[in-house]
């Protein structure tokens, strides 16, 4: 039997990840913490560890892990940019992931925080349970008929798409590697400033890699159309939050959608109800009346889970036996 370390666990992680280890090979104990540099000490004893979004896996801590014989470091997302891929290939740790769960249950989130913003479903939801019928300040606009900008046409920007073109818009896309099946779709490819330009809506799909980090920054919102709506369900890196803030206030971004945040790991899925957040730029975010954020929950449908855990137990099964694997990372983007 192979023990496993389960970091950032949840609840819903034990219950999916355990209902498909049915082979009984993986020994998973679960730990609520993030694996970083205060917590690596656990892992003593273990022959792999299974990491999510928030969890620090730099070059620090890869040498831990391999001091204590780690020899497998299993994402249960599809993004690793919390992970530094070449410490780990030079020490000998391979690397999974779980490449695609679901890409319709983050398209669709992504769609439901754009109908929010566009329809001010948050604030009428609360004004009839006051009994507030009015109508004022809720009016809001169509999608049929705007240009959307896609910013990466992998299998979520693909799944976002075809649901936009569903409702009537024009899609422009930008990706230096798109998915081959979305050239198949009614879209046009254009340089990114051409996007930023003429989107009515943008719509952030990429990995986080030193291409696309800050991508949204001061510089792309100065091109893009006064009133731009903004949405990101991809990684917060990919927006500069201190530019989206001035943008905000200069009023050149009209709304705003966020289901990730640059400095997330010392917030989302946790309960700080009671506490005092720390961060300013959150902060300073929830003020806004015209910025709906979610909790990176894009994810999260049962169907999403199913298949991380099936895929995630797979990928360790395979590897922790010295067999091929499809979802083993072989190098950076």
């Amino acid at each position: 039997m192979f023990k496993v370390a389960v970091f950032s666990s949840k609840k819903y992680d034990e219950v999916f990840l355990s209902q498909s280890n049915q082979s009984g090979q993986l020994q998973l104990d679960f730990f609520a913490s993030h694996l970083d540099q205060q917590t690596v000490e656990l892992v003593q004893g273990y022959q792999a560890v299974c990491v999510f979004v928030n969890d620090v896996v730099d070059h620090h801590v890869l040498r831990q892990l391999h001091k204590f014989g780690v020899k497998v470091v299993a994402l249960r997302c599809a993004g690793f940019n919390n992970l530094d891929l070449k410490t780990a290939h030079s020490l000998g740790i391979q690397v999974c992931r779980v490449p695609e769960y679901s890409p319709q249950a983050v398209a669709e989130h992504t769609i439901g925080l754009l109908l929010t913003l566009s329809r001010k479903y948050h604030k009428a939801y609360l004004r009839v349970r006051e009994n507030n019928f009015s109508l004022d300040g809720l009016m809001g606009f169509n999608l049929y008929g705007k240009t959307a900008g896609i910013i990466g046409v992998g299998k979520i920007g693909s799944a976002t798409i075809k649901i936009l073109l569903g409702f009537g818009c024009k899609v422009l896309c930008y990706d230096p590697s798109p998915n081959p099946e979305a050239k198949q779709l009614d879209i046009k490819f254009v340089p990114l400033n051409e996007l930023f330009a003429n989107a009515d809506i943008i719509s952030l799909h990429c990995p986080l890699n030193h291409g696309t980090k800050h991508i949204i920054n001061r510089s792309a919102i100065e091109l893009m159309k006064p009133g731009v709506t903004i949405i990101n369900t991809s990684r917060g890196g990919v927006i500069d939050s201190k530019a989206i803030i001035e943008g905000l206030k200069s009023q050149k971004i009209g709304f705003l959608g966020l289901d990730v945040y640059e400095l997330e790991s010392e917030l989302f899925f946790e309960d700080l109800s009671d506490a005092i957040i720390q961060d300013d730029v959150f902060t300073r975010l929830l003020t806004f009346p015209n910025v709906f954020i979610t909790g990176h929950q894009g994810f999260f449908t049962e169907e999403a889970l199913i298949t991380i855990g099936q895929t995630t137990i797979e990928n360790l099964e395979q590897l922790l036996n010295g067999k091929p694997c499809e979802n083993v990372i072989e190098s950076a983007r």
